[in-house]
């Protein structure tokens, strides 16, 4: 056999063996974070379509890992992430300014979010600023977003996405991840779905984070729903919490 031979099949034989890598493993300090006694009770009521566990799994948030939890919502998943980096790691949840009058108008004070929290869980901290100005205290190994990257396109929130997207690398340590999940809308939907629908298409979500620098490292497939046609809101009765939804793990070069 040549040497061209040789490293072709090489090659093939590495293409091979990345391809059937195994999927990310939940381990038991994973499982314990989910069965965090200090959880509510109507987070937990939405563990089964959520899949929390495997998703610090596919997200590689371990002990020691350092994790932002952008735009948290009612911190559904900032409360398991601190306990799944424990010991050694550290949370920010990132409460973007563009919510502050949504956020008023339901009663609550924006800069006052999670102070509850930290008590119970002493390795979080909070970050209220504007979205496309994101900066943290420290280089970090896990910036996270769920079910509301769609929304930083939505005329309410008036951000600059690319601005976001290049500060949230910059962020990152070398090798660090940036994992968006969210409805995925039809491939062929118009760009204002995000409004109309609160979903996005794939193609959207990937071409812009691939210009800030990224390479996207994964996908899974946990919470895709092929039975979801992509044409409703998320929010109605008979498709909310059983939407299709994109998992994608994009990482920041060594």
């Amino acid at each position: 056999m040549t040497r061209i031979s040789l490293l072709l099949a090489g090659a093939a034989l590495l293409a091979a063996s990345t391809a059937l890598a195994p999927a990310a493993t939940v381990t038991a300090k994973m499982t314990a974070a989910v069965a965090d006694p200090a959880r509510p009770e109507a987070d937990k009521a939405r563990d089964q379509n959520r899949k929390p566990a495997e998703m610090l799994a596919f997200a590689g948030v371990t002990p020691g890992k350092v994790v932002v939890d952008l735009l948290p919502g009612a911190g559904y998943f900032t409360r398991i992430f601190a306990r799944a980096v424990e010991p050694g790691g550290h949370v920010y949840a990132y409460f973007g300014t563009q919510y502050d009058a949504r956020l008023k108008s339901q009663g609550k004070d924006p800069d006052n979010q999670f102070a509850d929290l930290k008590a119970t869980y002493p390795d979080l901290g909070v970050i209220h600023a504007p979205l496309d100005q994101f900066a943290t205290p420290q280089k970090v190994d896990v910036v996270w977003t769920s079910l509301n990257y769609h929304d930083m396109h939505n005329k309410p929130y008036d951000t600059d996405v690319g601005k976001v997207n290049k500060a949230i690398y910059d962020a990152l340590k070398p090798g660090g991840y940036y994992i968006i999940v969210d409805h995925r809308a039809a491939a062929d939907a118009p760009d204002d779905v995000t409004e109309t629908l609160h979903r996005i298409k794939e193609s959207t979500v990937k071409s812009e984070v691939e210009a800030a620098g990224f390479k996207l490292v994964d996908e899974g497939k946990e919470l895709a729903n092929p039975a979801d046609n992509h044409s409703e809101k998320v929010f109605e009765s008979d498709i909310r919490g059983h939407t299709d939804q994109m998992m994608l793990k994009f990482q920041k070069p060594q």
